[in-house]
């Protein structure tokens, strides 16, 4: 008798008695980065997504519409944690459709998930939910932080909000909640950010952007990781944000990015110029023109200690790793 293969694995499935991380909305390079690191460290990994990974991942992938129960329902009973990662990329113009897409996408699979949660028999006892540290506001004048940050205005702060609500909605007693108050995270793959800053900064057009004053807020992948599994085996609850505790004027994001490819000069771009960009390339000029000064109060207070703190050094690092992967010339 022939054993038919199972499709839907990726790499070998681990032990029954290795803890579960599930992670809907997995398959793009987040949940790809995620997925390595608890995998390498003989986690059971199973990402639940409308599509399979495009490239191989470590872990089992199970099919969802981010709607309806289904089969992957089975997989939150008895999961040790879960990771949504779900949602539409907000890296589009902001049309009506495109808006309701963004609400549908994060609000629909949130409240998917806490009904999962509120049926199963041994639900997670931890559920980490994307948020976005875009929900505080333009800040210029101080760094915005877990207890003293203040919410800004429109519509990327109005989806994060309603968002974290959707995370909170149903009576869940044995679930620890955790809303991802996530900046840019940035690492070298496949459906990464860097895929479309790297051929900016090396063609020369990563000068300062409408002056370089506002703020970046960032986090390297590895980083990124390393503060899941903090969250997943601490006890915080609520927001968290996470980011580098050393966000920097855009003007010096630039130069740094720049040196670390060895680029000497970048050409500036006023206000206007950036939102004639964001137009042509069907996105928003709001998503490089927001200053997102914010820092990570409660990964500090709770002992995390980032691998990469500062930009420049993070950088240098994702650089040298996409020179040694390949993905320098292109």
């Amino acid at each position: 008798m022939t054993t038919r293969p199972d499709l839907n694995r990726l790499e070998p499935v681990r032990s029954d008695a290795a803890p579960r991380l599930v992670i809907p909305g997995g398959s793009g390079f987040l949940g790809r980065a995620v997925a390595r690191h608890f995998a390498a460290q003989d986690w059971d990994v199973v990402i639940v997504s409308r599509s399979r990974p495009p490239v191989p991942t470590p872990g089992r992938w199970v099919p969802w519409d981010a709607l309806r129960q289904g089969e992957w329902a089975r997989e939150i009973d008895g999961a040790a944690a879960v990771l949504n990662l779900a949602g539409r990329t907000v890296n589009c113009r902001y049309t009506a459709q495109n808006m309701l897409d963004i609400y549908t996408s994060r609000l629909d699979s949130t409240r998917a998930l806490g009904r999962a949660m509120a049926a199963v028999e041994r639900p997670p006892a931890v559920w980490l939910n994307s948020s976005t540290a875009t929900l505080y506001r333009d800040a210029r004048d101080r760094p915005q932080d877990e207890a003293s940050g203040e919410r800004g205005k429109g519509f990327s702060v109005d989806v994060a909000t309603r968002w974290e609500s959707a995370l909170n909605e149903l009576n869940l007693p044995h679930t620890r909640r955790v809303a991802l108050r996530t900046a840019m995270v940035y690492g070298v793959g496949a459906g990464s950010v860097m895929e479309t800053t790297d051929r900016v900064v090396r063609l020369g057009g990563a000068g300062p952007m409408a002056g370089g004053g506002q703020y970046v807020s960032w986090i390297h992948e590895r980083d990124f990781c390393r503060a899941t599994q903090l969250l997943i085996g601490g006890d915080l609850s609520g927001p968290v944000n996470v980011c580098a505790p050393q966000p920097l004027p855009n003007a010096g994001f630039l130069r740094a990015y720049r040196q670390a490819w060895g680029v000497p000069l970048g050409v500036p771009s006023t206000a206007s110029l950036i939102g004639l960009g964001a137009a042509v390339m069907k996105s928003e000029a709001e998503l490089l023109l927001k200053s997102r000064w914010v820092v990570p109060g409660r990964l500090l207070d709770a002992g995390f200690a980032f691998e990469f703190p500062t930009w420049p050094e993070a950088i240098r690092d994702l650089v040298a790793q996409a020179r040694r992967e390949g993905h320098a010339g292109r």
